[in-house]
């Protein structure tokens, strides 16, 4: 068997292409709809679903790498000519759906790829070149965007292989003629048209129906952030002796061995603070967050879940503490409130004072368990105990003029 193509024939290349691509594709599906459906109640499930996510992922990114290389493979072969050119609706129809299929082998993993990469947590692709893509940041938006784009494109691509399918089933079956076998290994008896499809029409019906799709994903909001978890209620301004006029508060956990950070977008903080006492307790900060604020990449509605934060029972957390100076900075000591639990906590910080304006930054580890977070999850396998807390601001002091 011939390994490139002739005007008659497939070669054994763009054989081995195509049916490479039909294994995985048909692999793809059910695992994404299985993964989907899924629980993650406990550890095992947890770990269980991001597997088959991880594999999902795997399998889509080779998908994007085989289709770049097929038509690569394509472009520079002769194009056996269709078997029933004289058909002109139905080889429109051929060649349009064979435009989509092409199209959406790599729009569609190049979506989710671009999704993965823009948010952050859950489900590593498997391999050594890291989770993220040059030019695609860190962004809900961005995540949304093409995490719904990869949801339509997901659908266009069935229905294109399904009618590739059907199309494949209405040559062998009820026309009886060699366009199923001519694309199986082996010789087959096929003679193609010499009449090939060159038309652009095909080019532009696909073209057609991938803006429809995309548009009506629009229409249905496919592509804007969005969250089954409760929203949380902006939280009031309060009193302070110093205003933050910016910071960060921020998170980092351990899933599955990956850092993933996250960002809480609504805390308070009411500050009394003497920057000139060094030998006793300079002030007092009173911290208010609002936890369903919080931002974690693709497990943020897992967070905000009753075996996690259980934001709809304990909307915030508070830390109440003294500012007291040591030898290399400041440490707020006090008491941090979270989902029902008090607990000791010290937050070592460095400062810097110039005139009315303080920029402080600290951090201090917290383990989940003392919260009752994650507590089905009872070893470390898929989420590590210990939580880093960052905390980074700008504050300056309130006129009291």
């Amino acid at each position: 068997m011939a390994i490139a193509n002739s005007i008659d024939r497939f070669g054994s290349v763009s054989k081995t292409f195509h049916w490479l691509t039909a294994l995985l594709i048909l692999s793809l599906f059910p695992l994404g709809l299985i993964a989907n459906a899924m629980a993650y109640d406990t550890s095992e499930q947890l770990a269980q679903k991001a597997w088959l996510f991880s594999l999902h992922k795997t399998l889509g990114v080779t998908v994007f790498f085989v289709a770049i290389a097929r038509i690569t493979w394509a472009i520079s072969q002769p194009k056996p000519g269709l078997l029933n050119a004289d058909r002109r609706i139905e080889s429109l129809a051929a060649e349009t759906v064979h435009w989509l299929l092409y199209g959406s082998l790599v729009a569609v993993p190049l979506s989710g790829w671009i999704h993965h990469a823009a948010t952050s947590g859950f489900a590593p692709i498997w391999w050594p070149l890291g989770q993220n893509l040059p030019m695609v940041p860190k962004s809900e938006g961005i995540a949304a965007l093409f995490g719904g784009a990869h949801w339509v494109l997901t659908k266009v691509l069935a229905l294109s292989l399904l009618l590739h399918i059907a199309g494949a089933l209405k040559h062998h079956v009820i026309d009886k003629d060699a366009t199923l076998r001519r694309m199986w290994f082996g010789t087959s008896d096929a003679t193609a048209s010499r009449h090939t499809q060159t038309h652009v029409i095909p080019i532009i019906l696909a073209l057609t129906l991938w803006a429809t799709a995309l548009s009506v994903g629009a229409v249905l909001g496919a592509y804007t952030p969005h969250s089954d978890g409760p929203r949380a209620a902006a939280l009031e301004q309060v009193q302070s002796d110093w205003t933050v006029q910016s910071g960060t508060l921020s998170l980092t956990v351990t899933q599955f061995g990956t850092e993933v950070t996250g960002t809480f977008e609504d805390w308070t903080a009411a500050i009394s603070f003497d920057e000139t006492i060094r030998n006793e307790t300079a002030g007092t900060v009173d911290v208010t967050i609002a936890i369903g604020s919080l931002k974690l990449g693709s497990v943020t509605d897992q967070a905000m879940g009753p075996d996690f934060f259980d934001t709809t029972l304990f909307p915030t957390a508070t830390f109440t503490a003294d500012i007291n100076p040591v030898v290399d900075g400041y440490e707020a000591v006090g008491t941090l409130t979270m989902k029902g639990q008090s607990i000791p906590v010290t937050l070592p910080f460095g400062l810097s004072t110039s005139g009315d304006t303080a920029n402080m930054t600290g951090n201090t580890t917290l383990d989940r368990r003392s919260f009752g977070i994650g507590d089905n999850m009872a070893d470390e396998s898929s989420l590590k105990f210990h939580v880093t807390v960052k905390v980074e601001l700008e504050a300056t002091r309130a006129n009291t003029d």
